[in-house]
C-alpha cells in the first residue's frame, strides 16, 4: 500500500477504535455515557481528519467539528450536508471530560452514534476501498 493510503487507513483505525469504544461502553450494565460521548466525537474527528489526510489539505490539531467540515467543504461541497449533524458533537471533545456538566444521556449518546455512523459512511464512499475495512 503506497506511504498516502498508509496514513489515511491508520486515520480510519483510529477513528473505528474510538467508534467501538463508545459502542462498547454503552453496552454495559451502568453505560458510561461521559465516556462514550467523548469517544463519538474523537470518532468523527479522525473521520473528517481522514480525508482531510486523503486530500493533502493541511490541517489544525483542532477538535472543532465544524471546523473540520468546512476544511472538507473546501475540498468537497458536498460535506455540508454534514454540518449541522456534527455541530453538537463538537462540544464532547471537552464537556464530559471534567466534573463539572451533567452526563449525556443514553439516548444523546445514541444519537451521537448514529451520527458517527453516518459521518463514516459518508467520508469511505469518497475514500479510496482499500482504506476502509
Amino acid at each position: 500500500m503506497p506511504p498516502e493510503l498508509q496514513e489515511v487507513t491508520a486515520w480510519i483505525k483510529k477513528a473505528d477504535h474510538d467508534w467501538r469504544t463508545a459502542e462498547l461502553v454503552m453496552e454495559l450494565t451502568a453505560p458510561m455515557t461521559d465516556v462514550a460521548a467523548f469517544h463519538t466525537q474523537q470518532a468523527v474527528e479522525k473521520y473528517l481528519k481522514a480525508f482531510l489526510v486523503w486530500k493533502q489539505f493541511s490541517f489544525e490539531k483542532i477538535h472543532d467539528l465544524e471546523e473540520l467540515v468546512g476544511n472538507c467543504e473546501r475540498c468537497e461541497p458536498g460535506f455540508a450536508v454534514l454540518r449541522s449533524k456534527v455541530m453538537p458533537l463538537s462540544a464532547y471533545a471537552v464537556r464530559f471530560r471534567y466534573p463539572v456538566a451533567e452526563d449525556p444521556t443514553e439516548e444523546e449518546v445514541r444519537e451521537a452514534l448514529a451520527v458517527v455512523e453516518t459521518v463514516r459512511c459518508f467520508v469511505a464512499d469518497r475514500l479510496p476501498p482499500e482504506v476502509v475495512p
